[in-house]
């Protein structure tokens, strides 16, 4: 995803998401360079396991962008997000573990990674969100070729999401298929807050651009409760490392 929140648009249900509220604003824009060894395992955790050993992966050089950590062989990449375009606002607190396949690197991944290394070249805020958009008016960048989707099976994400659509470290583990210029009034989707039940099936999460739009599943109740268990020690590694990567003790139970 993200990923990216913008993908949490509206998977704001208590029942479903675990939420871990955070200050609104970083104090602090300079992104800090992750250790390798858990950024990878970070990357990696918004895949199935079956899929991890076969991914390529890249990491955050907070001073010149994404390197290629590990070649894969399945066309499908990982890495954390820590710069979102949509948002025009620099942070160094967001973390937003997510894959792509081979399609959806060509396309959406890409931009991920321009964007991270427009920053790192000094480029502000507001500037790049201008910059993004431009490219893909004159379809430097442009919506991915087929169908296909991103996974952000990942126990933990630090982004916006709910209840109020701030920034939040929470347990969301989903999928996001492809669906440029696709809105919910398209598909009939429902969308509400309020209403939990209409968070249950696949809706639409427009991500800054039509471009960017994806049809989001969450991940089931069981399924999101196993995540968590197999990566306990991920989570535990997290926490260790950065504060705001902690869910409280209720939420990983």
């Amino acid at each position: 995803m993200s990923t990216k929140i913008t993908v949490a648009v509206a998977i704001a249900m208590a029942c479903l998401i675990s939420v871990s509220a955070h200050p609104s604003h970083a104090t602090e824009t300079t992104i800090e360079q992750m250790p390798e060894k858990l950024e990878t395992q970070f990357a990696l955790s918004a895949l199935p396991p079956a899929m991890r050993g076969q991914a390529t992966v890249y990491l955050l050089d907070p001073k010149k962008g994404y390197r290629l950590s590990r070649q894969g062989s399945s066309g499908v990449t990982c890495l954390v997000e820590r710069t979102v375009w949509e948002w025009a606002d620099f942070r160094n607190d967001i973390y937003i573990p997510l894959c792509y396949d081979a399609v959806g690197t060509q396309a959406h991944l890409k931009v991920i990674m321009d964007t991270a290394a427009l920053r790192t070249q000094g480029m502000g805020a507001a500037a790049l969100k201008a910059e993004i958009e431009n490219r893909y008016k004159n379809k430097t960048y442009g919506a991915p070729e087929k169908a296909g989707l991103s996974y952000m099976v990942a126990p933990v994400m630090r982004a916006l999401g709910p209840p109020d659509m701030k920034l939040h470290t929470m347990s969301m583990p989903h999928l996001m298929f492809y669906a440029p210029g696709i809105t919910n009034a398209d598909i009939g989707a429902a969308p509400d807050l309020s209403v939990p039940s209409s968070l249950l099936y696949p809706f639409i999460d427009k991500q800054g651009i039509a471009e960017q739009s994806y049809l989001i599943q969450l991940i089931g109740a069981a399924e999101k409760a196993k995540i968590m268990a197999d990566e306990r020690t991920l989570l535990h590694d997290l926490c260790a490392y950065r504060d705001v990567l902690c869910l409280s003790s209720k939420m990983t139970h």
